[in-house]
């Protein structure tokens, strides 16, 4: 009996495979299946590969997979094998018909068979611009019928192909398009990178975590039939099962080494299995398979030709007996082993001056005829070769001209990874200079640059110190130096770390105002942009005005639209500057800079919601993000715009489409600079909707965010987590502790933009004095008198201020034990003006406890049903139970009517008493005039009084109502 290596049947793998058609049948979507070596995982796909095709002619398979090339990896490998296949399907005019106005050359980064890029250009739009190009691509093949995109082994993925995998599965929301993804979880160590985006990825809806687990004994019995052709004894599965432990890939060696049941000639470790099965080859078959061994898991024909020195005729018939063994599997116009494993054991076993002899017989080859690999691939590879043959100066050469190709691909981490070898390897290499063209400073500032747009803001701090430090202060060095200090301080800003203001002021030190120039401009407009964050505004507001003067001075216009974007940032009037707005957005118009016209649309959607006009800043923000999308930058100022556009959406009370706008921000990763607004805007939501579990996570993400950014980096995150703080503390009825959060606002006067924040805190605060009373204290003090003298400094610039303030003057009645309903009248009507439903429900709540206070059922009633009907309509749970509860108050009161009247003939003895006329009480309860009439004349008999008069005057000696205020 000979046994067959690769079992014929797929075995303990129905659910899963039914998972991955039910994600199909659900696309768009995505499926992470991950399991430890040898569970069959690729098998699994491919199950699922022939199931799709057999069922349905319509779906498209397209799969790419991850190279094994060290730490470093290959970037973009897995999606330049899906466009290579792409492209012999359908030719490149089948993909140009995919694209916007068939931009093909956006794609040239990944596949030269589209040409030459259209820019050298290397920045974080230019990537982002890739992104979107892959997305739409597969998004409009996905149109003609269900794409099943899979990337395997996503364990030896670069940097750059997990942002693209992530950024794909996190933005196809549309046509049916499903990403599967392999990934080995035996290889993810604690600090693995793939780590967090997994669990990351495994948070976004529509993701599904699909985990292999080990056979059970009857799968083993299976499998083990299927490699034998007839049902096995059961001792064999006992024996296969107990050594194999349910593992596919153990079952299959070890039933080919199974001899009768002698396990103790068999290996301990997987790597002796897996070299059991190669070593039963030929000898000229296993040297070849050892030179394969260098290449990585894929090897081209040609490639291995050379590096094995046999002429193609012969080179494939000592490779049969391989691939009839399913130690190799033929792959396009290469050769892949059949388990990475495989692979691994194999180069593994060498010999050290093997592997160095081998490893240089594969760069001197490439070398020799670069053709061998793409020409992307060309000097990854060599760094690798020639790193592990360890010829540190070929190592360094090649290093650095794959840093050249990874910036050219918008590969930052790729691109940082290759200039970090070549500065491990400088010392190594006495004449680096002459070798690369570059001085060691030029290295270390590249890679400063490169760790900026990959944000690996750490290293990149350290290493533009370091390039700091060697530039030196000699003469010539400014604009060097002003360079490096501005790309530090933005580093700095990023991790939230003191020191950026300091670094940008000295960077602006650095240049000469004389002569004028636009460096210094732009330097100037960053430094205010920075400093604005900070209590310095008089230094940014100097600081934008001498970019602005530079500017004009020059005719730099979009450094001049920077600079006027900066001073109408400084201090916002929210009622006097949409003139000085427009004419900013005019002439970033007419600068035609993407990045200008993107930052107004920031500014101005900012300063709608600032000003209470919600719905077009809802419209700007969108607008901004289509901008954004149309720029390939949806990823970064998209992102920012998201906030924007979810904060006017909650104002509004829309906020299902403000958490899918936040949800799709967070799912984007954002930089800590900007995730604080985010996660303060769901929970406010999720509080609002009863969901108190979150608003306190999301309030422990705030608060952790801000112990890195710390309070002076925005009035609006700072002041915005203290008004969480104080809403969860009141949602848990302690008033005590909202005060507490308060404090950091009555503290922290002078922030930019104070007004428009400090107002909805200080509302809370006042709030949680009049459910305290006298008990109301900050630090020992009463708490009043300090709200009161924080809101005197405030300036009131926009209807929405007012409102706030106009709550706040309605708070006070409660703190005075003075209940006026006319006073939260008047805030609900505010609320009302600006389309606040929320807050307007909340107001009306309020007047009708005043009212109900003041004994005026009627007009509680009524204020209830109004506010009832809009917090139904927010489903905002917590509010309708205070609503229901101030109800439950007014009908016992109102069944407790005295003398025997009902509750109605109470409520128009009121009426009476005030003197009004039957049409009046008509008018006043909707009844009739007869009703009223009828109404009146069972009060005079219940109370035993011959006219109205006489019954206002019973009322009144009895003390029934309280008089109504007047002015």
């Amino acid at each position: 009996m000979t046994a067959r290596v690769l079992s014929p049947v797929l075995v303990g793998r129905s659910a899963e495979l039914g998972d991955l058609e039910e994600a199909l049948a659900h696309a768009p979507g995505a499926v992470l299946v991950g399991g430890e070596a040898g569970l069959g995982k690729t098998r699994l796909i491919r199950e699922f590969a022939a199931t799709v095709r057999n069922g349905d002619a319509g779906v498209r398979l397209l799969v790419g997979g991850c190279l094994e090339l060290g730490s470093d990896g290959l970037p973009f490998a897995p999606f330049t094998t899906v466009l290579r296949g792409l492209v012999r399907d359908i030719g490149i005019e089948g993909v140009a018909e995919l694209l916007p106005r068939g931009d093909t050359a956006g794609l040239a980064r990944l596949l030269p068979e589209f040409g030459e890029p259209e820019t050298d250009a290397a920045s974080a739009e230019e990537r982002a611009r890739l992104f979107e190009l892959v997305l739409i691509l597969l998004e409009r093949l996905a149109e003609r019928g269900p794409v099943v995109l899979v990337i395997e082994d996503a364990h030896w993925a670069d940097r750059s192909t997990r942002d693209l995998l992530a950024f794909l599965v996190r933005n196809a929301d549309t046509a049916p398009l499903l990403i599967v993804t392999t990934y080995r979880t035996d290889e993810l160590h604690r600090a693995h990178p793939l780590r967090p985006l997994l669990a990351g990825l495994a948070r976004v809806d529509r993701v599904r975590r699909l985990e292999l687990n080990r056979l059970s004994r009857g799968d083993v019995s299976r499998m083990v039939a299927g490699l034998r052709g007839e049902e096995p004894p059961a001792a064999l599965v006992e024996r296969i099962h107990a050594r194999s432990e349910g593992n596919p890939l153990f079952v299959e060696f070890l039933l080919e080494a199974d001899d009768g049941g002698k396990q103790g000639e068999l290996p301990e470790s997987l790597r002796d299995l897996l070299l059991a099965g190669v070593q039963r080859l030929p000898e000229e078959t296993q040297d070849v398979l050892r030179d394969a061994s260098g290449g990585g898991t894929r090897i081209e024909h040609a490639l291995l030709a050379a590096v094995s020195g046999l002429d193609d005729a012969r080179l494939t018939r000592v490779l049969r007996p391989a691939v009839a063994a399913n130690v190799l599997v033929v792959d396009g116009d290469g050769y892949a082993f059949r388990h990475a494993l495989i692979r691994e054991a194999i180069h593994d076993d060498l010999l050290p001056g093997e592997h160095t002899r081998l490893h240089t017989r594969y760069a001197q080859a490439l070398e020799g005829e670069p053709g061998l690999v793409p020409a992307r691939r060309l000097w990854v590879e060599l760094s690798h070769h020639w790193l592990s043959a360890h010829d540190a100066t070929w190592a360094l050469v090649s290093a650095w001209r794959a840093a050249g190709e990874a910036r050219k691909a918008l590969a930052y981490a790729e691109q940082l990874a290759m200039l970090w070898r070549v500065l491990e390897l400088w010392e190594r290499v006495p004449d680096a200079p002459d070798r690369i063209g570059a001085a060691h400073l030029d290295v270390l500032e590249q890679a400063a640059i490169a760790a900026d747009l990959a944000g690996e803001f750490d290293r990149g701090i350290k290493l533009a110190t370091s390039a700091l430090k060697a530039t030196g202060t000699g003469e010539g060095t400014g604009p060097r130096r002003a360079a490096l200090l501005e790309l530090r301080g933005r580093m700095r800003h990023q991790m939230a770390l003191p020191g950026f203001v300091e670094d940008l002021q000295e960077a602006v030190r650095c240049i000469p105002p004389d002569p004028p120039t636009e460096l210094r401009a732009r330097t100037l407009s960053t430094l205010a942009t920075y400093v604005r964050l900070t209590t310095d505004i008089e230094v940014a507001r100097r600081a934008a005005a001498e970019s602005l003067e530079i500017a004009q001075r020059i005719g730099a216009l979009s450094a001049e639209v920077d600079a006027r974007t900066t001073l109408f940032c400084v201090d916002i009037d929210y009622d006097a500057d949409e003139a000085a707005l427009t004419e900013v957005e005019e002439r970033a118009r007419r600068a035609g800079s993407p990045r200008s016209l993107l930052r107004v649309a920031v500014i101005k959607s900012h300063f709608l919601e600032g000003a209470g006009r919600h719905e077009e800043a809802v419209e700007v923000a969108h607008r901004g993000m289509e901008l954004a999308r149309e720029y390939g930058v949806a990823r970064t100022q998209g992102t920012f715009l998201g906030i924007n556009r979810a904060e006017p959406l909650v104002s509004l009370g829309r906020w299902d489409e403000a958490r899918t706008v936040l949800r799709q921000a967070m799912e984007q990763d954002p930089a800590i600079t900007i995730r604080t607004s985010l996660v303060v805007l769901d929970g406010e939501v999720a509080l609002a909707l009863g969901d108190l579990a979150t608003a306190r996570d999301r309030l422990a993400e705030a608060r952790e965010i801000m112990d890195l950014k710390m309070k002076w980096l925005k009035t609006q995150d700072f002041f915005a987590t203290l008004r969480l703080e104080a809403q969860v503390r009141m949602a848990e009825g302690r008033p005590d502790a909202a005060l507490a959060a308060v404090r950091g606002v009555i503290a922290t006067p002078g922030l930019p933009d104070d007004s428009r924040y400090a107002w909805p805190v200080l509302v809370i605060g006042a709030a949680a004095c009049a459910e305290l009373g006298d008990a109301a204290t900050i630090d020992g003090a009463a708490a009043f008198p300090q709200l009161r003298a924080r809101v005197a400094g405030l300036d009131t610039r926009s209807p929405a201020q007012e409102a706030y303030q106009r709550a706040f003057e309605a708070e006070a009645t409660r703190v005075l034990d003075e209940p006026d309903p006319e006073v939260w009248d008047a805030s609900a009507a505010a609320w009302e003006a600006l389309r606040r439903p929320y807050q307007r429900a909340e107001a009306l709540l309020r007047a009708a406890e005043a009212a109900l206070a003041r004994g005026d059922h009627g007009a509680a009633a009524e204020r209830l049903d109004r506010a009832a009907d809009l917090a139904g309509e927010l489903k905002a749970r917590p509010l309708c139970e205070r609503i229901a509860e101030c109800g439950r108050r007014l009908r016992r009161r109102d069944e407790a009517a005295p003398l025997g009247l009902t509750p109605r003939e109470f409520e128009v003895l009121r009426l009476v008493a005030e003197g009004q006329s039957n049409r009046d009480i008509a008018a006043a309860l909707v009844i009739s005039v007869k009703t009223a009439s009828v109404h009146v004349s069972n009060i005079l008999a219940k109370l035993e009084v011959g006219s109205r008069g006489e019954a206002a005057a019973t009322a009144h000696r009895l003390g029934l109502f309280q008089p109504t205020r007047t002015g």
